[in-house]
């Protein structure tokens, strides 16, 4: 995941709608199906879904009233934090 990705896609939710990265997740997801696609390929889609959910969920704590910056250190660590363990 990719802090400034997922910052740029927090303020498109922002200035658009979540619907947007949903319906853009869901057709990422259904490309993954595709038999033909190599592995590498499959990491790049897999790190764009990855980087729009983590933008969901910067988003989520933003309606909950948590500061932007904060609600990005919050899930970055929080991310960090599943990695370490």
């Amino acid at each position: 995941m990719k802090l400034p990705v997922i910052k740029h896609l927090t303020s498109f939710i922002e200035e658009n709608d979540q619907d947007y990265v949903i319906e853009t997740i869901e057709t990422l997801e259904a490309l993954t199906e595709v038999p033909s696609l190599k592995d590498e390929e499959l990491d790049v889609i897999g790190e764009l879904i990855s980087n729009m959910y983590g933008a969901l969920e910067v988003d989520k704590m933003l309606k909950e009233g948590t500061p932007k910056k904060e609600a990005l250190n919050n899930f970055m660590q929080r991310v960090l934090g599943s990695i370490d363990k």
